[in-house]
């Protein structure tokens, strides 16, 4: 073999893009479209009908519409310079970033809809209970259609098979997740929760006088989106920072020491993509063949570098 062939034999990309990373930024986009068309029909109705109810519902929309418009261009953005050398690592880690982003957004939302309420609850305020709820279903179906588009999302992903030879791959490991989509996930999740308790609080102030249920249920569904915000933002600050998976370290240890001929002196494990974990194992006792044969159970390291001292 020619040092040409052996070179391109032994020379990988670096892709870690989910498996289903063209599905979920299909779907993503059909879900910014659908909010951005309900978010549009509700402000054109608030102006039409001189609503500031709707008028307000009709801006929320437009924070989770810009939302989960990032989350599609990070798609995007991630499928167009995956074979690029501007990322050492690939583009994978792009759909974390753009969750963290959108989950900054969700926990402003929260906030915003707390103060309003706890506004609303001091002062309270005529609500047109009939047209409100029409309206309110009318969203409600549009999330519910979100959702479904969206389902599935934090299982079942895999990753793509691009790169070169010598590298594990993983069949449908379950720790698998795609944070850009989970946090488009969650807007949907949280506009779907807050049209619920609308209606709720709407028809109970309709037909029991409790206008007070309308702010009580707005604060309630603050409180729960503030922490699937807080969750999210928990999940890809530690991808975003390379935290380690202890589980993964301690699989890599038992795999490598196992055999008791061999110890790790220094390991490094992190996240480049949904399901692909790099690798970089420092150990002495054991020659790298040895070592790479032992890592293959391992299906969730996609990028490994070994050093024998």
């Amino acid at each position: 073999m020619s040092l040409d062939s052996e070179i391109q034999t032994l020379t990988h990309d670096h892709v870690f893009l989910g498996a289903r990373h063209d599905r979920n930024a299909r779907r993503t986009l059909w879900v910014v479209l659908l909010t951005a068309a309900m978010m549009a029909g509700e402000i054109v109705a608030g102006i039409a009908f001189n609503s500031m109810a709707l008028l307000a519902d009709g801006f929320h929309m437009a924070t989770h519409a810009g939302a989960l418009g990032i989350a599609a261009a990070a798609y995007a953005y991630a499928k167009r310079h995956a074979h690029g050398r501007r990322y050492s690592f690939g583009t994978g880690k792009i759909g974390d970033l753009a969750g963290f982003a959108s989950a900054l957004v969700l926990g402003l939302v929260a906030m915003g809809i707390a103060v309003e309420s706890f506004a609303r609850l001091l002062d309270p305020r005529a609500v047109a209970f009939t047209e409100a709820t029409a309206i309110a279903i009318i969203g409600l179906l549009v999330n519910i259609v979100s959702v479904l588009l969206l389902g599935g999302h934090g299982h079942g992903d895999g990753h793509d098979h691009g790169h070169g030879h010598d590298h594990p791959t993983d069949h449908g490991h379950p720790h698998e997740h795609d944070n850009n989509l989970r946090s488009a996930y969650m807007h949907v999740l949280a506009d779907t929760l807050t049209s619920v308790l609308a209606i709720a609080a709407l028809l109970g102030g309709r037909y029991l006088g409790w206008i007070w249920l309308d702010p009580v249920m707005g604060i309630v569904g603050a409180i729960v989106i503030a922490s699937w915000s807080f969750a999210l933002m928990r999940d890809t600050s530690a991808v975003l920072l390379d935290a380690t998976d202890p589980a993964l370290e301690d699989e890599i240890k038992q795999q490598v020491e196992g055999p008791g001929d061999a110890r790790i002196t220094d390991l490094h494990v992190w996240r480049v993509g949904p399901g692909a974990h790099a690798a970089i194992v420092s150990a002495i006792g054991a020659d790298h063949e040895t070592i790479r044969q032992r890592l293959k159970p391992v299906h969730e390291i996609e990028h490994l570098t070994i050093e024998v001292r």
